[in-house]
């Protein structure tokens, strides 16, 4: 079939209505298991001699064209479907890993994938570096013979640093490592790693991909050889299967990506500007932002900044948990991604587990606030942001 530009690609492939009784919306296929047509049929299908379903764990329709369909938005060659985004990130380093091998990490992860890693070296000895990967040399000097996996965060959550992918990829391919993106914060209308030179994409569906708050999902896009061997392995054997329902959640929420992603971003672009001149914000991180020290890296390899803003009131703890509390109809919650403006406290919230030491080297200090620019009107964002921020007291026993 002829590749089709992104936004219209979003609506329509990996699912022909032709096939599904002229349903123009993907079918859900409740269902735990699939009958066969004979004894003979189902060993052919057991054995994989023959294409077709045989249990929901291993394979669903509904899922099948949301597999097609990222993989497609991606540029992969295949898809793989899970129920959570942790279970997508645990799958793949399981299956990228050995006990007492190594993994090189950006220097700033989501808070339950540095869990998983303290998990991995505890249980396992499998070994965690974080670095800055500012540069080939920095990276070169990190890679050590057991290292098995290079895992970036882009833009990092939630310090929105910014890590050049070609460059990376670059070096990786040097020592035939697989590089591994988490891809959450931008969404494939904005960025590509694939494209990019690196191996395996990561998303957190529940963010942007599902896109209003009612799905908790992981994919997983990468080569077909090595989707296909995790999907009958790592996954099949210790589970983490998306269900049909939250499958057409998703591909209900692809349709709309293009022109949400453009929305938040535009949104965000403007309330960047906002925060900068309030005497209340001692620092903002934004990838689109011309002061962010990776803007040129951010312009290169990214379409839009998308909707996620990182910045540093004045005082501390205190006043920035204050600040939250003085908010008007924005919501105090963890992800991102969703019709409503959402904002939270990494800090003490979604990188809680990190030690303290370690978030403070991350750039996570205790007066770091998140915020995920929804649809809304950007006037009444700014308006109830401003309203706290004007509420904001620092004493001086906090300096």
């Amino acid at each position: 079939m002829k590749e089709r530009r992104f936004e219209t690609e979003a609506v329509h492939v990996g699912y022909d209505s032709k096939e599904h009784l002229g349903s123009l919306s993907t079918p859900i296929y409740q269902t735990s298991t699939f009958t066969f047509e004979s004894a003979e049929q189902g060993e052919r299908r057991f054995a994989g001699e023959e294409d077709g379903y045989i249990y929901s764990r291993l394979g669903n329709p509904t899922v099948t064209a949301l597999q097609d369909r990222i993989a497609r938005l991606e540029n992969g060659e295949a898809g793989l479907a899970f129920a959570t985004g942790m279970a997508a990130v645990s799958a793949t380093l399981i299956k990228l890993t050995k006990a007492n091998e190594h993994i090189l990490c950006s220097q700033g992860l989501y808070g339950c994938t540095f869990g998983l890693l303290s998990i991995m070296e505890e249980k396992y000895n499998i070994q965690s570096d974080f670095i800055s990967m500012e540069n080939e040399e920095q990276i070169r000097e990190h890679i050590l013979p057991e290292t098995s996996v290079i895992y970036v965060e882009t833009p990092i959550n939630p310090t929105m640093k910014i890590i050049d992918l070609e460059m990376v990829a670059r070096v990786a391919k040097e020592y035939d490592i697989p590089v591994v993106v988490d891809n959450t914060f931008s969404s494939p209308y904005l960025q590509r790693p694939i494209d990019l030179g690196c191996d395996i994409v990561i998303h957190s569906a529940t963010k942007y991909i599902g896109g209003h708050g009612d799905v908790v999902a992981g994919l997983v896009v990468g080569k077909e050889e090595f989707i296909s061997d995790m999907a009958m392995t790592t996954q099949k054997d210790i589970g983490g299967q998306m269900s049909p329902f939250d499958a057409w959640l998703l591909l209900r929420g692809l349709k709309t990506l293009s022109l949400r992603m453009d929305r938040h971003s535009q949104t965000a672009e403007t309330i960047v500007g906002h925060l900068k001149a309030h005497p209340n914000v001692d620092k903002v991180y934004y990838p689109f932002d011309p002061d962010h020290p990776d803007y040129h890296i951010a312009k290169k390899q990214m379409r839009l900044g998308a909707g996620v803003i990182s910045f540093k009131v004045r005082g501390g703890k205190k006043e920035a948990q204050n600040f939250l509390n003085q908010l008007s109809f924005l919501k105090i919650a963890v992800s991102l991604g969703d019709a409503e403006t959402i904002i939270q406290h990494p800090a003490t919230m979604t990188h809680a587990v990190i030690p303290e030491e370690t978030r403070e080297k991350m750039g996570i200090s205790n007066t770091l606030i998140r915020m995920s620019c929804g649809l809304e009107a950007w006037e009444d964002i700014w308006e109830d942001l401003k309203q706290s921020l004007d509420q904001i007291e620092v004493a001086e026993a906090t300096y």
